[in-house]
């Protein structure tokens, strides 16, 4: 299938307009060298394609794609391929927000910034099956990466991973898992003699 260009991100990543007149944006070693918009690509240099479902989406990733290391989206492309084959489908969203969560979540380390997850603790009672994915990303992170990213990062992952599963955005999932926990404090006390 070829492809033709309409914007080049980097070397990397290009936007194009497939056959069926779909923009894509897609990603593979060298794909956008040497290349200038109108030019067709043939698909066999293309190792990830992200048709996402609204053109704004699309234009959030490829801004997005600009700026990030193919590693570090590769990664998390693995991380949300795993998420996908144990919680289901997930918003496309996700692939905007956890991928970019992730590059500045490696920078924060990379300077020394730590951010700590109050929620931490609440986040493993509340959303098992996402915080189990959240320390399996932490460990494709450091295999693929080479980085060790701080426990906090998983309940900040698994919130990710929650927010994708909903039609909500991560504010509206982060106020429903304090109100749980303030919940929790409530049965707590009332429940003590």
């Amino acid at each position: 299938m070829n492809m033709q260009i309409t914007k080049i991100l980097n070397n990397n990543v290009v936007v194009v307009i497939d056959d069926q007149q779909r923009e894509k944006v897609v990603m593979g070693r060298g794909i956008g060298f040497q290349k200038r918009a109108g030019e067709r690509i043939n698909s066999s240099g293309i190792e990830k394609e992200y048709a996402l479902s609204s053109h704004e989406l699309n234009g959030r990733l490829s801004e997005l794609l600009s700026h990030i290391p193919l590693e570090v989206m590769a990664t998390c492309d693995r991380i949300i391929s795993l998420a996908q084959e144990r919680l289901g489908k997930l918003q496309d969203s996700i692939y905007i927000s956890l991928t970019d969560h992730c590059q500045f979540a490696i920078k924060r380390f990379q300077q020394n910034v730590l951010l700590p997850n109050p929620l931490l603790w609440d986040i493993q009672r509340l959303y098992p099956k996402e915080f189990q994915l959240g320390e399996e990303a932490l460990t494709i992170i450091d295999k693929r990466l080479g980085v060790q990213l701080p426990k906090d990062e998983v309940g900040f992952i698994a919130m990710h991973l929650v927010s994708a599963q909903m039609s909500g955005n991560m504010e509206d999932v982060a106020g429903v898992t304090q109100l749980m926990r303030r919940n929790a404090a409530i049965n707590k006390i009332s429940v003590q003699p």
